[in-house]
């Protein structure tokens, strides 16, 4: 049986914690230098990776967890400390700088794959929060059936934030480069703050503070 509130409940708590809206002028920044068929591929692998991620939670999450030891208190320390680096990045143009020092090849195969794994799919989209909030619903969703439910809930969560980052890569052409610059350092500094929310709640979800 289908209870449409619960989906209701679940759509919308996965919307808020994944945030479209908010992750895509950061999505900007992350893929400065990169063209539309480029931004499109970090896009779609990016959905994809995190789709699987958080299907895998929402199916496994307590025994995933369990099986390695870890809690969800150090995942979102560890999480915020490699959110922290790419803000550090962002903000000095770092990784500008390590990008025109890489070849052409390497910008247009292995740059695109691993920004759409680190911190595109993981940590920013399926994140520690996003994470945390698939498994508790995943509590909700205790049959086969429901399950196949919050699977098809996260695909529709996954496609929503697909579009704004589609949108947001045609917002890039109105910045320029003066534009994407201050884009880069104000989001840098916006990401190193939920970078260390990210620590302090991992602490305190840890230590029990």
């Amino acid at each position: 049986m289908i209870d449409i509130d619960l989906l209701i409940n679940a759509l919308t708590t996965l919307l808020v914690t994944l945030d479209p809206p908010g992750l895509a002028p950061i999505f900007l920044s992350l893929t400065v230098g990169l063209n539309r068929q480029q931004r499109f591929q970090v896009a779609t692998r990016g959905s994809l990776i995190a789709f699987f991620i958080l299907a895998a939670f929402a199916l496994f999450g307590d025994g995933i967890l369990g099986l390695l030891g870890i809690s969800i208190g150090a995942f979102r320390i560890a999480g915020g400390l490699l959110l922290f680096w790419i803000a550090f990045e962002m903000i000095f143009e770092r990784r500008q700088e390590r990008k025109e020092k890489t070849g052409e090849a390497a910008v247009t195969r292995d740059h695109i794959h691993n920004i759409a794994v680190f911190p595109l799919a993981l940590p920013l989209i399926a994140g520690p929060g996003a994470i945390s909030a698939t498994i508790l619903l995943g509590s909700s969703f205790p049959s086969v059936l429901e399950r196949l439910q919050l699977l098809a809930v996260i695909a529709v969560s996954m496609a929503l934030l697909f579009l704004a980052l589609v949108i947001a890569e045609r917002v890039d052409r109105f910045l320029g480069v003066t534009g994407r610059a201050i884009l880069t350092r104000l989001l840098g500094v916006i990401l190193a703050a939920l970078a260390v929310q990210f620590v302090v709640d991992g602490v305190r979800a840890a230590f029990g503070i």
